[in-house]
């Protein structure tokens, strides 16, 4: 009997125990795998756009239907002409006109009261390059654009050398028949060792006041001519004109001027140096 309890309590402990092997785990287990995050595309780098190479400017070269230099001297008077050229010096803005001293590398400019707002008239510094549009004109020798001609602003910059009028100013001719002389007129000049021969004179004739031109009286290797300080290019404020004003008979100068044409040379003064004694 006791036998028989002994299987009996066997029986239903083996029982117990496969029930309680057989529950699951009160935790879900997930059944969808975890979604990655998401991965960016590659972003191209930015590609630049290749900067144009500008083309230098060539002083030597005109545009279509521009004149050359030589063009423009031979043309006749009252002809119509379209120059390029480059600003050198010019002198005050006056009720919107303004005088121009230009060259380029086969010669040189005067364009006389050119149409320009003051605003554009600030913008012609040394070396800027224009188009002008005018007609030729020769006024007691000057062989100059007209008034009244108009311009355009162009891309570009050239400064033209002086040039040494020194060695073609002798005592076969005078200054207005010297080859050479005549080919620049209007170009930037220096002439050395000049012997002042007269005291400076405010206007031509000397009738005038302190603040209108000065000229004064030179000569050179037994070659006189006149120098004149052109008060509109540079005046009673600057440097040049007092160091003229103080000028004596005797003195000795070197000068940079612009090589103005009236009835023969006579060039703007734009510096003076006087040699010491």
């Amino acid at each position: 009997m006791k036998k028989l309890v002994a299987i009996l309590l066997t029986l239903i402990l083996s029982l117990g125990l496969l029930a309680a092997c057989g529950k699951k785990d009160p935790t879900p287990t997930p059944t969808t795998a975890p979604t990655a995050a998401p991965t960016a595309e590659p972003t191209a780098e930015p590609t630049e756009e290749p900067t144009p190479t500008a083309v230098p400017d060539d002083p030597t070269k005109k545009s279509e239907g521009v004149m050359t230099h030589a063009e423009f001297v031979a043309a006749e008077d009252e002809t119509e002409v379209t120059i390029e050229c480059y600003v050198q010096d010019h002198q005050s803005w006056w009720e919107n006109k303004v005088s121009v001293y230009a060259a380029d590398p086969d010669g040189a400019y005067f364009i006389y009261e050119m149409a320009c707002s003051e605003e554009d008239s600030k913008k012609l510094v040394p070396g800027t390059k224009i188009r002008v549009k005018g007609f030729r004109a020769t006024w007691s020798g000057e062989i100059e654009v007209a008034a009244d001609a108009t311009f355009e602003f162009l891309d570009g910059n050239y400064i033209a050398p002086a040039i040494d009028l020194t060695p073609f100013i002798t005592g076969d001719q005078i200054v207005s028949q010297i080859p050479e002389v005549l080919a620049l007129m209007n170009h930037l000049v220096t002439v050395k060792g000049l012997k002042v021969t007269g005291a400076p004179m405010y206007k031509w004739d000397g009738s005038g006041s302190r603040g209108d031109d000065i000229y004064l009286r030179v000569s050179l290797n037994g070659v006189s001519f006149s120098l004149v300080v052109e008060s509109y290019l540079r005046g009673a404020d600057t440097e040049v004109y007092q160091n003229v004003e103080s000028l004596k008979e005797g003195d000795i100068i070197d000068v940079d001027a612009y090589l103005y044409w009236y009835n023969g040379a006579q060039p703007h003064v734009i510096n003076v140096l006087v040699a010491p004694k």
